[in-house]
Order: structure tokens, then sequence, then C-alpha cells
């Protein structure tokens, strides 16, 4: 039962991924399709970042009433049709309607799976976020390539969104059955007291926000940087992100085995100053090449701190965890459509060199804050936890249930 659950949120983490995957590559034959400008591509961009951050905030409440196994269960086929209707769009202006839906299908199955990820890792009782989200690097770099695949063959946007959908949608269905139900919570308070979530949950959200702030940037600004700054070719500029999300999938591999070694907070601290020494070295290199090396670490290293947040998130509000991930969730987007924005303002005041730099500045401020996370995790709800510090510089590995 736990293995079937654990492989069906894995393969839900890899399927959102995979749509994601796709929707990236294809963007020049969605740029082709409608001939459009950058800026107008842009604006797509944002408009499914913000049907997503919408939807998470709007829907906290029902996720911490319904559980992520029932709004998993609705909300990952509707995914697929919502992406269905992008497929299709005829004009601009539907995209853009078609779009705000997928981006608000997604962002509500978003919550859901890293939700239902954490009420596995409850059951199983250790950490196991981080493979979660290897699932997503999976699915990511599947859908990329089956972009590139499509476009080889001769395919269009149309063709390719649609067929990815088609295939998604009995996925999805077959996925539902492998969840499990979320832990009975205790009887909540009434009024407005009871729906503020503690402050736990927004330290630990404002961390989210920051990683995915740095994990967007290097997304957006990668190849420019690569191909402008270092004189790259543009097939050299093409693989800084691949790169990236090849170390990304290899850290979250044994991210897991990592946490419990050494505990919550000298991972996150570990991870901040790694992120800042792979992006210094990106930042100052010479040739692509060392950039490239660069990227690399740092993906090895960053990878773990989205996956941490969601966990942690998870156990911060005992009694309404679904809605404490869907907080963090929604902070975290806004970081990943905030990111690249910042970045693109410097780098226009400044250089293309200066506006990636301010990832160090994040990736620093990362290892700050993780000095201040909760100790407490999941494995602490079953095991007995030794007598915890009130000094939040204690930086001593919580217990990890074997």
């Amino acid at each position: 039962m736990l293995f079937r659950a654990r492989s069906g949120a894995f393969l839900t983490f890899a399927l959102a991924g995979l749509l994601t995957g796709v929707w990236v590559a294809r963007m020049p034959a969605l740029a082709a399709k409608f001939g459009t400008s950058e800026g107008e591509i842009g604006i797509v961009v944002l408009v499914w970042g913000l049907g997503a951050i919408a939807a998470m905030q709007a829907l906290r409440g029902l996720m911490a009433r319904a559980g992520s196994r029932t709004v998993l269960r609705v909300a990952l086929p509707l995914t697929a049709l919502s992406y269905v209707a992008v497929a299709l769009a005829p004009t601009y202006g539907v995209l853009l309607v078609a779009v705000a839906l997928f981006g608000m299908t997604f962002g509500i199955t978003d919550i859901a799976m890293n939700a239902q990820g954490s009420v596995v890792e409850h059951a199983y009782r250790r950490s196991i976020m981080s493979g979660m989200h290897a699932g997503w690097c999976v699915g990511a770099m599947s859908g990329g390539l089956f972009g590139v695949a499509t476009a080889a063959a001769g395919l269009g946007f149309t063709e390719t969104v649609l067929a990815a959908a088609l295939l998604s949608l009995p996925a999805g269905l077959a996925l539902g059955r492998t969840y499990l139900p979320d832990p009975v919570a205790p009887a909540a308070g009434t009024g407005r007291k009871a729906r503020r979530m503690p402050p736990a949950v927004y330290l630990i959200g404002v961390l989210g926000f920051i990683a995915f702030m740095t994990e967007g940037s290097i997304a957006d600004w990668s190849g420019l940087l690569l191909h402008d700054e270092l004189g790259a070719t543009e097939a050299v500029a093409a693989v800084g992100y691949p790169v990236f999300e090849l170390a990304m999938l290899l850290g979250r591999l044994v991210g897991d085995r990592v946490r419990m070694r050494v505990g919550t907070r000298r991972l996150l601290t570990g991870a901040g100053l790694g992120t800042a020494a792979g992006m210094t070295v990106v930042v100052l290199a010479p040739t692509p090449a060392v950039a490239l090396a660069g990227f690399f670490v740092t993906g090895l290293v960053v990878c773990t701190v989205v996956p941490t947040t969601i966990s942690l998130a998870g156990t911060a509000a005992p009694d309404r965890p679904a809605a404490a991930v869907a907080q963090v969730g929604a902070m975290g987007y806004g970081g990943l459509l905030l990111g690249p924005v910042v970045v693109g303002f410097l780098s226009d005041a400044t250089s293309l060199r200066v506006g990636v730099g301010t990832v160090v500045v994040l990736a620093l401020l990362i290892a700050a804050g993780a000095r201040f996370v909760p100790l407490r995790t999941t494995a602490d709800a079953f095991t007995p936890a030794p007598a915890e510090s009130t000094d939040p510089s204690d930086t001593r590995p919580e217990p990890i249930a074997a």
C-alpha cells in the first residue's frame, strides 16, 4: 500500500513535470502559431503564473477541508483537459483564457500533489520529499525531449500539446487510485484566528519564495548569460538549463538521505552556501565551460531547498497540513514569477552578470534563514524527541526515524 502510494505520488510529480517540459520546449512553436512578439509571450507566461497563484490562495481552505487525495483526483484530470484547451485555442485572446484556466488547474494540482507527498512522507516516517521532486525533474526532462522529438518530426504546437494532453488524461485518472487519504485533523476553532496559519508557515514560505526566485532566475537567464556575456553559440547556450536540471535530478535522488544524516538546518545552510558558491563561479566565469560547471554545482545543491520547505510546511501546521502546503506553494510561485523580472530589471540597469549575480545574494539569504526554521519534522510525530533548544542558532540534527 505504501509503496503504491509513493510510486503514485512520484508519477504524479513526473506527469506535472512532463506537461511543463512540453510547454517550455514548444514555446517557440507557440509564438510561431500566433505570430506573437516576445512581449506577448511574456504575457502568456505571466497569465499562467498568476492563475496558478490565485488558485493556490483561493482554494487553501478547500484543501484543508477536502484533503489532498480528493482535490488531486479532480485537479489532475482537469489540468489535462485545460491543456487540451490551450492546444486548440484558435486566437491569441482565447489562448490567454485557456492559459489562465491551465494555470489555475495546474496550481491546484501542484499544491495537492505536494500535500499528498507530505501525507506519504508522514506515513513513511522519514524524509522522502526530495525523491518526490526528483519525479518532477524526470518529467520535465522527458517533456523537453518529447518537445524536441515532435519538433524534429515537423509537428506544430497544437499537435504536440494535444498529444501530451490526451496521454496525460487517462494517466491522471489512473493515478487517482494510488493516493492515500489525509490524516484526520483535530477539530479546528472558529473565526479569524482559526484561519490564520502559524508564523512558522510564513517563515518557511519566505525560504520557499527565495528558493523559487533562484530557480526561476537560472531557468530564464542562463541561456542569455552564456550567449550574450560569454559568447557561446546558441547550441551551447541551450545546454545551460538542461545541465542545471540534470544536476537537480541527481541531487534530489540523494537529498533525503543527506537530510536524514545531517539534519534540516544544516542541509538548508549547506544548500544556500553551495548555491552562492556555484553561482559565483557562473558570474565570474571566463568561458562557457566554466559557467556550465557552475550551473551544474548550483543545481546539485539548490535542488533540496524547495522539497525541504514543502516537507516542513506539512508539519508546521499539524491540524491543516494541506492548507500550509498551499500557502508555502503560493509564496513559492510568487518568487518564481518575480525572480526573472528582478534579474531582467537589474540587467538592463547594469549588466547581465550583475543581474544574475543577485542569485548569489538570494542563496546567502537561504543560508541565513535556515537557522530559524522549526526543528520539528515528520519523524518527530512518531519518535520521542529530546528537549528542543530555544536557541535559534542550535543546528543539531533532529531525530529521524529509520
